[in-house]
């Protein structure tokens, strides 16, 4: 469906207004939306949106957040992100606090308060003794699901993947519903809060042990997202914890964070010491803790035939014109290539073994992951792969191939939704796609052969175009 001008202008004041996104795949939602809330009001569409551009409706804003949010959440989703929380995070923010005995946490988009909850269910059981003050803030919107969330009842649905000793300790059954227990409920607060403005005393430095904000990003305006990265940047006490989805990515080498990745999962930790005083470290580290010698490139003109060579489909001669060049001390992008090169000729193991070299080198290599993932697709199994396609997209968010085959995945496990997010997100992405990536990681295929690729297979998820 093709926007129309008022379609187009709802989107544009949308933007300023919530600071929400919308792509062309949402036109028919908003046009949907837009005919609701305008007929409602008993006005045109121009009448409309001329009284939504002028200030003073908050009401209407609220209405409009409410039919457009999607609150699809459940209890411990994404459960690595808390087992990395339980073993990694809280343990090290509990030792900070240990003399004022506080803990204070964030969630951002918190929908019906399932991960609020979960955030304050797995704190409770971490806390050395009860005399700690925890607490957990969360944030949306949307005032319908944040009434929800105060009523703290859920479906079995709501616990699919609550273990069953959490459920049998903290909810208890009631007229066909779980309720949450007090204790719980009681280190848990909601407020109805729009990203797109500020508001100084939410967003007081340094105060925030943990923020949960998972999946909210990729729907939020350039600017906005920006303004609320900062912000929860700054609020996040010096060692404390930002968690995003994986779907969200701050690149390597986010101001003021630093990336950390265990138990499959990638989040992020304040630094403790401000940019400006930081002293970068090598991402090169000896066991004699000095600077490796400078990198050794294959020359330029044997680099370039081998990837000509790749891109015919010419694997085991690339594969010899490499390894005819010996090196004691070869370059990232050597190592990369030749890892390449050895999956392509079916030496998937030593190729594996290449790129764990590699990252040995540079764990922040977003290339490296990406190669490594492939490897493991033919050999330690879909989920390790994902893991590091998911490292890879991480690090850099302007990659397209790592979103690719995210997409294929989720399509061959029959996951439609999920699958359409990262083809959507890989189609944008391939526009600008480094040539070498493509030549290195497209399989042979070009450019708009992968983008007819990704088209195709939307089509099949059923997303609209």
């Amino acid at each position: 469906m093709t926007a129309t001008p008022e379609v187009t202008r709802f989107r544009t004041l949308l933007a300023a207004k919530l600071g929400w996104t919308f792509d062309d795949n949402d036109v028919s939602q908003l046009d949907d939306v837009l005919a609701k809330r305008s007929g409602s009001h008993r006005l045109s569409r121009t009448a409309y949106l001329s009284r939504l551009g002028a200030p003073g409706w908050d009401a209407e804003l609220t209405k409009l957040a409410e039919d457009l949010t999607i609150n699809e959440t459940y209890f411990y989703r994404h459960g690595e992100q808390f087992r990395a929380l339980a073993d990694v995070a809280l343990p090290e923010r509990l030792q900070a606090r240990s003399a004022q005995r506080v803990l204070r946490m964030l969630s951002v988009g918190c929908s019906s308060g399932e991960e609020a909850y979960t955030l304050a269910i797995v704190a409770r059981e971490s806390q050395p003794d009860r005399d700690w003050i925890v607490s957990v803030l969360g944030l949306d919107a949307s005032p319908a699901v944040l009434r929800r969330a105060t009523a703290a009842r859920y479906s079995s649905w709501s616990l699919r993947e609550t273990p069953d000793d959490v459920r049998q300790r903290w909810f208890h059954p009631h007229d066909g519903y779980y309720e949450l227990d007090a204790a719980i409920r009681a280190t848990v607060q909601f407020r109805q809060y729009n990203v797109a403005t500020p508001d100084d005393n939410l967003w007081r430095p340094d105060q925030y042990d943990v923020v949960f904000c998972r999946n909210l990003l990729m729907y939020l305006t350039q600017p906005v997202r920006d303004q609320l990265i900062e912000r929860m940047t700054r609020s996040l006490s010096p060692g404390g914890y930002l968690f995003l989805g994986h779907t969200d990515s701050l690149g390597s080498r986010p101001e003021g964070l630093e990336p950390q990745h265990t138990h499959q999962t990638f989040y992020y930790r304040r630094r403790t010491v401000p940019d400006a005083l930081r002293f970068e470290e090598p991402l090169v580290v000896t066991p004699t803790r000095t600077r490796p010698a400078p990198q050794e490139p294959i020359e330029s003109d044997a680099y370039e035939r081998a990837l000509r060579l790749l891109h015919d489909e010419r694997f085991g001669e690339a594969l010899k014109l490499i390894e005819a060049s010996p090196q004691d001390r070869p370059a990232p992008r050597d190592l990369l290539l030749h890892s390449v090169l050895l999956a392509h000729t079916g030496r998937i193991d030593e190729g594996e073994r290449l790129c764990r070299r590699l990252l040995d080198l540079d764990g922040l290599y977003a290339d490296a992951h990406h190669q490594l993932a492939v490897c493991l697709e033919d050999g330690a199994g879909t989920d390790a792969a994902i893991a590091q396609y998911r490292l890879a997209a991480h690090l850099d968010p302007e990659f397209a191939m790592p979103r690719m085959r995210l997409g294929l995945l989720a399509r061959r496990r029959g996951e439609n939704r999920t699958a359409a997010t990262e083809l959507d997100r890989a189609l944008t992405l391939l526009r600008q796609e480094r040539d070498d990536r493509i030549a290195l990681f497209g399989g042979g295929f070009g450019r708009i052969a992968l983008t007819t690729l990704c088209r195709t297979e939307l089509d099949a998820c059923g997303a609209r175009r």
